[in-house]
């Protein structure tokens, strides 16, 4: 029998919100047995709370954002992912803006930040999705789908039609000394080309050279972490999409898939059982 679990203590990381470019200071706190991951808003009255579950996604433009009761929190991929690494089931996350800060670009901070909270057992027995059937998503040459599996596993490919990404491919058996090996440090990735449209949509407003790898025609303009740091990001964010319908047990195949399809999956597995978070 495997328990629900929660941070050990109280920590907090303070930073920039990738897209709104606004300082939040976010605090993660222990939560007791079936809370799931709860975002706090503490800059708005009465403190309104966000639970991160598949059925509250409204928007997969650039991120992933949930919303309850017109209350909304976004770019949360990062954070849920190192939520999924780490296997934690309950955790309240108060944040004094809509959005986590973004770090480096990667979920490593994040991961570090668990690791220094430690990990407590609480007295319940843990709700884990275990796949006992194909979920898959289509759209054209994009998918992603989930199969029974004993662990957790990715298999991922990435098709760019730019000379200096082309494919990538990674597949890797997640468990937590592999995740921060291999995929938490992997960033955000952007085309120099698209930056200005981004920010004149009111995108990327927190977008550095020191949170973002940023490349154009010529190559790339800051140093690569990993060869294929894409596709290694991309398996960071399908982790952190789909721990919106849990902790899941199961092997993640896709080609392709970016937010919308992730939390599509994320809803349909969700479906099976309930919008409990």
């Amino acid at each position: 029998m495997q328990y629900q679990t929660t941070i050990g203590e109280e920590v907090s990381y303070t930073g920039v919100g990738l897209h709104s470019g606004l300082d939040v200071h976010m605090l993660l706190k222990p939560a007791p047995v079936d809370t799931g991951i709860v975002f706090v808003r503490t800059d708005l009255p009465d403190r309104p709370a966000v639970r991160a579950a598949a059925c509250n996604v409204t928007s997969t433009l650039r991120a992933t954002t949930i919303e309850e009761n017109g209350i909304r929190v976004f770019t949360i991929e990062h954070l849920m992912s190192a939520f999924q690494a780490k296997r934690i089931d309950n955790c309240y996350v108060e944040m004094d803006a809509e959005e986590p800060p973004v770090g480096d670009g990667s979920s490593l901070p994040f991961f570090a930040l668990l690791q220094k909270a430690g990990t407590v057992e609480l007295d319940q027995e843990r709700r884990e999705v275990i796949i006992d059937r194909v979920y898959r998503i289509d759209d054209g040459e994009r998918f992603v789908m989930v199969l029974p599996y004993d662990g957790l596993r990715v298999s991922f490919t990435s098709l760019n039609e730019h000379r200096l990404i082309g494919i990538q491919y990674e597949d890797f058996e997640i468990n937590e000394k592999t995740y921060a090996q291999e995929i938490a440090p992997a960033r955000t990735i952007a085309y120099e080309a698209e930056i200005d449209a981004l920010r004149k949509a009111g995108l990327g407003l927190g977008g550095t050279m020191e949170n973002v790898i940023v490349y154009n025609d010529k190559g790339w303009l800051n140093k690569l972490r990993y060869e294929d740091e894409l596709v290694r990001h991309k398996i960071l964010d399908v982790l952190g999409d789909l721990r919106l319908a849990g902790i899941i047990r199961g092997h993640v195949i896709a080609v392709k898939s970016g937010h919308e399809l992730n939390t599509r999956l994320a809803r349909q597995i969700a479906a099976s059982s309930s919008c409990a978070g």
